[in-house]
């Protein structure tokens, strides 16, 4: 039986879209692209790619942030922040693949903010599930597929670097 699945390269073309036009719209703007482990850090690098970005590409881990780490411990496969650039003052556009709670950016701020002020940080997302428990909105993103609370987006990405989402 085949798991149900979204159209996750659509998705990222309206996102790479919709970043392209804000940046287009204020030409002189140099944003740090900074994404969150570990589909934040893919779509972050496919951007940062796609948009020939002249800054930096950083990444994040959230994961020492988390104020649910107790239930659901640390990751097998811990990544680590790499932030090639100062973050104070720093025009950011922090990057991750499925907002759901908002606890992850919640928490990739917080790690962000131990680096430095920046001057401004910006949310882009693959996708928004919806179900927030924090004030926390995406100014760009690539669809919006609100899920039952049951069900999970599950990211993936082929050798070739397109992305795939399933529903499990």
């Amino acid at each position: 039986m085949n798991k149900p699945s979204l159209d996750a390269e659509s998705a990222y073309a309206a996102l790479r879209d919709a970043v392209s036009a804000a940046l287009a719209a204020e030409p002189a703007r140099k944003p740090c692209v900074i994404g969150i482990h570990s589909g934040g850090a893919w779509i972050a690098q496919r951007l940062h790619r796609d948009l020939t970005l002249s800054a930096p590409l950083g990444t994040l881990s959230s994961a020492f942030h988390r104020d649910d780490y107790g239930r659901r411990g640390l990751p097998a496969e811990m990544k680590s922040t790499d932030l090639p650039f100062e973050i104070k003052g720093a025009d950011i556009i922090l990057v991750d693949d499925i907002l759901f709670t908002g606890r992850t950016v919640r928490a990739a701020l917080n790690e962000l903010f131990d680096y430095g002020r920046p001057a401004r940080v910006e949310l882009a997302v693959l996708l928004d599930r919806g179900g927030r428990e924090l004030p926390i909105e995406a100014r760009y993103c690539g669809a919006v597929h609100p899920l039952s609370p049951g069900e999970n987006f599950v990211l993936s990405r082929t050798a070739d670097g397109r992305f795939a989402l399933e529903i499990e």
